[in-house]
């Protein structure tokens, strides 16, 4: 069965875009990215940029991201998966990255969560934008701590346009 990713979030003053792989079974079912409770998302993110976004409801969570100019995608709009894997997904359908410069004009900055998505920085990078390739933030990346990853998370406030792909 073919599964469909969310609608990007942010706005025309988005300078910094998050992409995922694809949401997991939680997210889907929840229709929220990094729905699982596990997920570090929205602890990582929330302290880079000085703000519990975790104890916030959803919407609240976005709106205090957007207004830090930080939005949120994924690199595929589909695919077919079993489970949350990303090792698990098969006939996947990027997102239009062309449609970054319309929908984001404001956009520098893509940054990866995890090795999956960071797959297509080379891609983002040729296209001019700075990237960067964090730790992913799902609960099967448990090589690194928190404290680790967050070290590399905080790196999303860097605002250097000589910032290439740097994989973590």
């Amino acid at each position: 069965m073919k599964l469909a990713g969310f609608a990007p979030v942010g706005d025309e003053a988005t300078h910094t875009l998050i992409l995922g792989s694809f949401p997991g079974v939680a997210s889907l079912a929840a229709t929220q990215y990094y729905a699982h409770p596990r997920n570090q998302f929205w602890r990582l993110v929330g302290a880079a940029i000085g703000e519990n976004l975790h104890e916030l409801a959803y919407d609240a969570r976005l709106a205090r991201l957007v207004a830090h100019g930080i939005g949120l995608w994924d690199v595929l709009a589909a695919c077919e998966r079993e489970g949350s894997l990303d090792s698990a997904i098969r006939h996947a359908s990027p997102n239009d990255f062309a449609e970054f410069r319309v929908r984001f004009p404001a956009l520098r900055r893509v940054c990866f969560n995890g090795k999956t998505s960071g797959r297509f920085a080379p891609v983002l990078a040729a296209a001019g934008y700075a990237t960067l390739v964090l730790p992913s933030s799902s609960a099967a990346n448990a090589i690194l701590s928190f404290d680790q990853k967050l070290r590399v998370w905080r790196d999303i406030l860097t605002h250097d346009e000589s910032d290439q792909a740097r994989v973590r």
